[in-house]
């Protein structure tokens, strides 16, 4: 049990200082190249005013944010696939990140060129744009997956791949009647840039993460239980529907927000779970804060090579995970089914 806890502690560990690596890496990212000994001494106060502007205003907001967004996703995903017992899935995969963004698009849609899509404020009311939509699409899929008094593995994941065909195609519908600068934005929204790249997106995407992810950590046992099939946690005193109920609200919750400022990225709510619990094991006390890591540094290092690979242009996030994420899909696809 000691030796488990300490291979724990030092992967999280390794990870942890993978992060920083690539947080240093991705600050010097981009078309002004800032020496490392000038990027410390302006993160200590003792920078030039253009280096300042830099790093604090445009490159610490989007690194910030990428490591944010990935672990809401990643800690999304892995609570999906601990209630489901499916690990095929992913917030992106089965449609509740369309439904996060159909709900978004919308806003900008009704909104478009009002101060209630231009003005400070619209930063903090998006997530809860986005948590409508991607609550909508999580009720569409349980209820339509729900059979003969359960929700099979493979039929949640048909059901919301379906439902998230549907949300795109009303994607689509609603950016074909856009003006053409509400029409870019989700053009942007959709490949799954970091596009929230200013502080005021930090703050509004803190409080959701800062609350639901401790509350996943505790929650972690029950996950385990619920593991172990519906018969036994009912054995062992678990309300197993008010907990899975609980545990579905924290997942789209997470995914929502995160989509809201993080735009459309799919399968790292899929890889992220699945590479922890190779390193870590199936326990969600080792499982989630493992996941929550990778998943920051995941997306961060998709962030810093879709930022260099296309110098000066930026190839979005979400392209370089799912050119990762689609083939293990696929690999998981063809082992489950």
């Amino acid at each position: 049990m000691g030796k488990e806890r300490n291979h724990f502690k030092s992967l999280l560990i390794i990870s942890i200082l993978l992060t920083v690596l690539v947080f240093f890496i991705s600050i010097n990212a981009g078309y002004i190249k800032i020496p490392l000994g000038e990027v410390i001494k302006t993160l200590l106060g003792n920078g030039t005013p253009q280096n300042e502007l830099t790093i604090f205003e445009f490159r610490l907001p989007r690194i910030v944010m990428a490591i944010l967004v990935g672990m809401g996703i990643a800690v999304s995903g892995a609570i999906l696939q601990g209630l489901s017992q499916n690990p095929l899935a992913d917030p992106g995969i089965i449609g509740i990140n369309s439904g996060a963004g159909f709900a978004i698009v919308l806003y900008m849609f009704f909104f478009q060129g009002t101060t209630f899509l231009t003005g400070w404020a619209s930063i903090f009311i998006m997530p809860f744009a986005a948590l409508l939509g991607a609550f909508l699409a999580a009720f569409l899929i349980y209820i339509l997956s729900w059979k003969n008094g359960k929700v099979t593995p493979v039929r949640l994941l048909l059901v919301g791949i379906g439902i998230n065909a549907a949300f795109m195609a009303g994607l689509v519908i609603f950016q074909m009647k856009m003006e053409p600068n509400d029409f870019m934005k989700t053009i942007v929204w959709l490949a799954g840039t970091i596009w929230g790249t200013n502080w005021n997106f930090v703050w509004a995407l803190l409080p959701w993460l800062f609350i639901l992810i401790p509350i996943t950590f505790y929650k972690s046992r029950k996950l385990d239980v619920m593991g172990l099939g519906d018969q036994i946690a009912i054995g062992v005193g678990l309300h197993i529907e008010k907990e899975r109920r609980l545990l579905l609200l924290i997942s789209v919750a997470l995914a929502g927000a995160c989509v809201s400022v993080g735009g459309g990225i799919t399968f790292l709510g899929l890889i992220a779970p699945h590479i922890a619990r190779k390193l870590v094991g199936p326990r969600h006390a080792r499982l989630l804060p493992m996941t929550a890591v990778l998943g920051g540094l995941l997306l961060l290092s998709a962030d810093t090579i879709g930022r260099v690979i296309m110098a000066p242009m930026e190839l979005p996030v979400g392209i370089i995970v799912s050119i990762l994420g689609a083939p293990y899909f696929i690999y998981l696809l063809v082992k489950n089914m």
